[in-house]
């Protein structure tokens, strides 16, 4: 059959999903006809034919939760606007909690959804009786009720998305399969296909099952695997009708779903079979695989148990498909740092149907507009790393995924797969000093160390876990005396060259063009003033720097400044990251006991804040920066890796004569809220701007050059900053904050926290959260006693303050 592709397009979109068609239809409404999409086989013919068609909106964070809304409001119009029927309705949907922890996690949910305004309603038995009647409820506690919730049919939902693209000049092509990604080795220039080349300025992956290894093909990671994912279909069901809600079980892994006059029964169980290690068929399309009944029997009793009247029930279908999931389950969107012009949306961990409306909207405004709409770092495909793509890992871990979807989303929760991919050289003297490990962007890293007697394990709550006291004297003993943290997973790059510090003094908002051995706490903007990078960087020497950020960024980071650098500047970025384990000793007695073990003057008037040279170790050459992250005297110790074990066990020896304690990443992380330091991922993203996140001492105005973002930032002075970065401390000591929870004025809803710990030398949970100005000016002050933050429900009087509350004057860290 001959296909007459056009030689050139403005954009290649290569899949023809739900998600594909989605970012098809959304480019066409921005008036971008210019628009392919390429699809191997049909529509749909991947895994969106067999989708369950659920449409819910309620996710575990805010921003996904506006996504799947936006979805769900497309979906009503969809059918108007096209002519293509959909077969969405809106039902409602109930989620059942049989557990207080799940009664908890619901709760709490629904007073996130307050946060934009999605109406969730928590119920008790008897109203989820009236709502669905045919469920036997005796194990159930409450749950909740979201009347906007419903379901569709997502082979006709794609087509009238592919109808509504081509009816803004989209041009959709069937049976063409994409056999080449092309490039000019800075970004991507367009697409080889059975039927001939098109060059294009952007081309976006939306190939589902096989986005991982055509992206491979390029050296691009985008890390999914497929599992197997199961339902069954019963027929002549005692007393189902239309108007039943969608019904989640998570408890016993199921959801339930009125289908066509039949109850079609699904599962996210916990240990899922993963599918396609050896390769997917190039045949592939509307297929279905064999599965295995036995490995989904346990679940379909459990569904019988909640619905009698399956018992008597006729079963007219097992079913048995693929589906990819990846590591994190979290979506894969957003520009591929490997490439201009590259775009990815896949890996959508069976929730494609619910998401594609706003996947397709952001995605489509990320391709026009240059940078990502709203804060989409949860999903960015620049979070992950490259050993993911590995095959062994993937079908390791995303057997786990699945079951994630539906189990309780514990503070805290470690995965339990696919571990040990990336350990400091110091893994087993942790772990001889009782560490307990989690695992973080492949790196295991101590979160707390168990006292002698105690087992280094995980026993989760909402409430106060087994760990809380531990952590609690690590934190005191950095506030009190002095510890170490093992903080080798840090990101660290050597910028070096005759224009380093031109280019990246025209990165940094801060001035970094400063004498050797200076550290310059920095943020990285965008033109729109917004936070892209949350680092510190090192002036080594005259051509020479040391850049170091948070592990979670370190792909995205290093591209950021990469694209900074132009053909003509002479300086070479390389990611060190693996050669440097970093120790860090932090605490009043953190002096005492360095100085033990060196010769070198660490004296407040040699060794001042905000310095970096090289020292005498023990038997090695380190470089110590002074600097902190949880508001003590201390000091980061940058030890090469080979040096690593030796330095260790000098400072462990050393330190019992100082009391030194080992401390671990929740202990960091309570100091650091303490402090009212920020994360960058939680409190300043790129949607925040340093005086909103009160960050303006980092910004140097003045300085020669200019920087990026800056004259956004000067407008927003001028203009007032409508919005503040404040530390909230509950007034009583038994609530804990996690993060999502919804921050109140009166009456008035002015926030969430973005992250939350509890505070142990102030005694309370602490949260940070970005609070609107009262009325319609500038945001100039704050009532103490004006807040309250809604937990699972109930609100909580809090302490405000756009200060630290703990040693607001810094003057611990400079002694």
């Amino acid at each position: 059959m001959s296909i007459d592709l056009p030689n050139r397009a403005r954009v290649v979109i290569v899949g023809g999903g739900v998600i594909g068609c989605s970012i098809a239809y959304h480019l066409g409404k921005m008036g971008w006809s210019d628009v392919v999409l390429l699809e191997r086989k049909q529509l749909t013919s991947g895994t969106t034919w067999h989708a369950a068609g659920l449409i819910g909106q309620l996710r575990q964070s805010i921003n996904m939760t506006q996504l799947a809304r936006y979805t769900s409001d497309l979906y009503r119009s969809l059918e108007s606007e096209t002519g293509q029927a959909t077969g969405y309705r809106q039902c409602g949907s109930v989620s059942l909690a049989t557990t207080p922890a799940r009664m908890e996690e619901l709760a709490r949910n629904a007073s996130m959804a307050k946060v934009f305004g999605l109406r969730v309603d928590v119920v008790g038995r008897d109203e989820i009786r009236a709502l669905y009647p045919i469920a036997n409820l005796d194990d159930v506690i409450g749950g909740i009720h979201i009347p906007s919730d419903g379901y569709g049919n997502a082979v006709d939902i794609t087509q009238a998305l592919a109808k509504g693209a081509r009816n803004s000049g989209v041009r959709i092509f069937q049976d063409t399969r994409v056999t080449r990604l092309l490039h000019d080795g800075r970004r991507a220039t367009g697409v080889e296909t059975e039927h001939g080349t098109i060059a294009a300025d952007h081309v976006v992956l939306c190939a589902g099952l096989w986005t991982r290894d055509l992206a491979a093909s390029i050296g691009v990671t985008v890390p999914l695997h497929a599992c197997e994912h199961y339902y069954v279909l019963f027929k002549d069901v005692e007393g189902l009708h239309p108007d039943l809600p969608v019904l989640r079980d998570y408890d016993h892994c199921a959801y339930f779903k009125q289908d066509a006059g039949k109850l079609l029964v699904g599962a996210f169980e916990p240990h899922a079979r993963p599918w396609g290690q050896d390769g997917i068929p190039e045949d592939f399309a509307f297929g279905e695989i064999a599965g295995d009944f036995a490995h989904f029997e346990p679940v379909l009793v459990d569904a019988m148990r909640r619905v009698p009247a399956l018992e008597k029930a006729g079963l007219q279908k097992f079913f048995c498909g693929p589906e990819s999931f990846t590591p994190d389950v979290r979506y894969h969107l957003g520009a591929s740092p490997e490439f201009d012009g590259l775009f990815v949306a896949a890996g959508l961990n069976s929730i494609g149907l619910q998401s594609a409306g706003g996947v397709g909207k952001v995605v489509s405004e990320w391709i026009r507009d240059g940078h990502p709409p709203v804060d989409l770092w949860e999903v960015d495909v620049r979070r992950n790393m490259p050993f993911q793509r590995n095959r062994k890992y993937l079908r390791a871990r995303v057997g786990e995924s699945l079951g994630l979807l539906y189990a309780t989303h514990w503070p805290f929760r470690q995965y339990e797969t696919a571990r040990g991919v990336r350990r400091s050289a110091l893994h087993d003297r942790l772990a001889a000093a009782g560490a307990c490990f989690g695992e973080a962007f492949g790196w295991e890293r101590a979160n707390w160390y168990a006292p002698s007697g105690v087992e280094p394990r995980y026993e989760y709550s909402y409430g106060r876990q087994n760990w809380f006291e531990h952590s609690a004297r690590e934190h005191r003993a950095v506030r009190e005396g002095v510890a170490l943290f093992d903080q080798s997973s840090f990101a660290k790059f050597r910028l070096e060259g005759p224009d380093a510090a031109r280019v990246l003094n025209r990165v940094s908002a801060n001035e970094v063009d400063v004498p050797a051995g200076k550290v310059v706490y920095t943020q990285w903007l965008n033109e729109r003033g917004g936070i892209e990078a949350d680092l510190t960087v090192t002036r080594i020497d005259e051509s020479a720097y040391l850049i170091v950020g948070g592990a979670e960024t370190e792909t995205r980071d290093f591209h950021w400044l990469k694209r900074q650098i132009g053909p003509e500047d002479r300086c070479v970025l390389t990611n060190v990251s693996s050669a440097y384990g970093v120790l860090s000793v932090m605490g009043p007695g953190s002096r005492d006991l360095l100085q033990a073990l060196t010769p070198d003057d660490l004296s407040n008037a040699a060794f001042p804040f905000a310095t970096s040279r090289e020292i005498e170790l023990g038997f090695a050459i380190a470089r110590a920066t002074r600097i902190t992250y949880v508001g003590e005297l201390g000091w980061e110790i940058y030890v090469p890796t080979e040096c690593m074990v030796s330095v260790y066990e000098d400072l462990v020896a050393e330190g019992a004569r100082h009391g030194l304690a080992h401390a671990g990443y929740h202990a960091l992380n309570s100091l650091r809220i303490e402090k009212a330091y920020r994360h960058w991922g939680h409190d300043i993203t790129d949607e925040e701007t340093p005086l909103e996140a009160g960050l303006g001492f980092a910004v140097r105005f003045d300085k020669k050059g200019g920087f990026i973002g800056r004259e956004a930032l000067l407008r927003q002075r001028d203009s007032g900053v409508r919005r503040r970065l404040v530390q909230f401390k509950l007034q009583s000591s038994e609530p804990l904050l996690y993060h999502n929870e919804p921050i109140w004025r009166g009456a008035d809803l002015v926030g969430h926290v973005r992250s939350g710990m509890f505070a142990h030398t102030l005694g309370a949970a602490v949260g940070l959260g970005y609070v609107r100005a009262p009325g319609s000016g500038p945001f100039d002050s704050i009532g103490a006693n004006d807040y309250e933050i809604e937990i699972a429900g109930r609100r909580h009087p809090v302490t405000a303050s756009l200060q630290p509350m703990y040693d607001p004057r810094n003057e611990r860290i400079r002694r």
